[in-house]
């Protein structure tokens, strides 16, 4: 399985504290990631490091042959990931179809009919194709969500990152935008999750990375890590949940 993407000897640090002590990992292509731990562990770090939000003190991040070396590379590579956030980020005074439409048009310069075109296809595949000249303001937190995500496809990322995609939302929300994944990981959508939904988790991701204390602690099969966690941290982690509801 050709990788898709891949760190090595990733760290960084934030004044004294070192977040992130040595994270390597590799996703193959048409993989679904998902990465767990305590808050603090460094998740978001290595999500923000991953999609060059922070720069790394040092490691390598490859997306493919392509590997991040200069500002250049940088850019090129930015192209090929998709990142949602928890908070939606949406341009609060652009419409539904602008969010999605205005980075494919501006920075990667596609013809605008073509990617209006795409735009309205993936607004009716997350059932909002009669939201597209609605604003953020006048739709619910899943429904932002979900243009988060149309917006990102949008790019046609060869892996898409989420940043605890339902945090922010109530838990009939959450169902939501956890069956519009789900659907993406059917097509075989390559992607790395930092969630707290671990039932979900187990029930989606074909692997599944633990943190803690900046580094990877266990990683293995989704299932097989939450059912018979190796690690006594691991252990401690999942201690408490109720894992019922994953078989």
């Amino acid at each position: 399985m050709a990788n898709v993407f891949q760190v090595r000897n990733l760290k960084k640090s934030f004044g004294d504290k070192t977040v992130l002590k040595d994270i390597s990992l590799a996703v193959g292509k048409g993989e679904v990631v998902a990465v767990i731990g305590p808050s603090g562990s460094g998740k978001t770090t290595f999500l923000r490091c991953a999609t060059m939000l922070e720069d790394m003190d040092s490691g390598d991040l490859c997306f493919g042959d392509l590997c991040v070396v200069n500002s250049w590379t940088k850019a090129m590579a930015r192209i090929k990931c998709g990142l949602v956030f928890q908070n939606f980020n949406l341009f609060p005074h652009f419409s539904v179809l602008q969010n999605i439409t205005d980075a494919p048009i501006h920075v990667q310069k596609r013809d605008k009919n073509e990617v209006v075109e795409t735009a309205m296809k993936l607004l009716k595949k997350m059932g909002l194709e009669d939201r597209a000249d609605a604003y953020p303001c006048e739709l619910s937190g899943g429904q932002q969500q979900r243009v988060s995500i149309a917006r990102a496809l949008a790019m046609n990322p060869e892996i898409l990152f989420f940043d605890e995609p339902t945090s922010a939302l109530d838990p009939e929300l959450t169902n939501e935008i956890l069956k519009v994944i789900r659907s993406l990981a059917d097509e075989k959508m390559t992607m790395v999750i930092v969630t707290h939904e671990i039932d979900f988790a187990a029930a989606v991701a074909d692997r599944i990375i633990f943190m803690a204390d900046g580094y990877i602690v266990e990683e293995g099969p989704a299932r097989e890590l939450v059912a018979n966690p190796k690690n006594e941290r691991t252990r401690a982690f999942l201690a408490g949940l109720d894992k019922s509801s994953i078989f």
